[in-house]
């Protein structure tokens, strides 16, 4: 039975569980549970938050299956609930800020990497919520416009505004890892061989 249910596709998945097939909202998760998981920890930049959203995010799928009106993939569907619940704590954190504790990583990568990292992921959440969300989903996950546009339900003109304007900003707040020049953008080597 279980080869059975790994053969049908999302959309079939999705009427089972609404017709009250026990596993097959599990077998949906288990497909697409890393490229969720991966959205809500970029949007939010926190591994709990990301936690508590995705489970929020996955609970309201499973109570909503029988709603599904097959309008998009069912993919694309699960992306913009899940999408929505980060959004929905990003708003919440704005409205009641707390500071978050570091995050630790026990991967090993050398220092300047994890620090590049770190640098870009705080400018990431400096952007508003909607071009973070836009700029994950298509310059990090690689999610075409179009699907994109369909995650978070609105017109691919849109995603495009919000993509520019978030790389607009990521370039302005990001400028010193291109540039590392000190003193109006006089390379530091520059400054050593003139001399002052």
């Amino acid at each position: 039975m279980s080869s059975e249910r790994e053969s049908r596709d999302d959309s079939a998945l999705l009427r089972a569980h609404a017709a009250g097939d026990p596993h097959a909202f599990a077998e949906i998760v288990r497909r697409h549970r890393d490229r969720l998981w991966a959205v809500a920890l970029r949007t939010l930049g926190d591994r709990e938050e990301a936690a508590d959203a995705l489970q929020d995010a996955l609970l309201s799928a499973y109570r909503a299956a029988d709603r599904f009106r097959g309008d998009s993939a069912v993919t694309t569907w699960l992306h913009r609930i899940v999408v929505n619940a980060c959004l929905d704590r990003v708003r919440r954190r704005q409205a009641r800020p707390t500071v978050p504790l570091p995050e630790t990583d026990v991967t090993p990568a050398p220092v300047q990497d994890r620090e590049t990292a770190l640098v870009v992921r705080e400018a990431l959440a400096q952007l508003p919520a909607e071009q973070r969300a836009a700029l994950i989903l298509v310059d990090v996950q690689g999610y075409p416009v179009a699907e994109a546009a369909g995650i978070l339900g609105v017109a691919e003109g849109t995603i495009k505004t919000r993509c520019a304007r978030g790389r607009a900003r990521m370039a302005v707040l990001l400028g010193h890892l291109r540039n590392p020049a000190d003193d109006g953008g006089v390379p530091s080597q520059a400054r050593k061989e003139g001399g002052s």
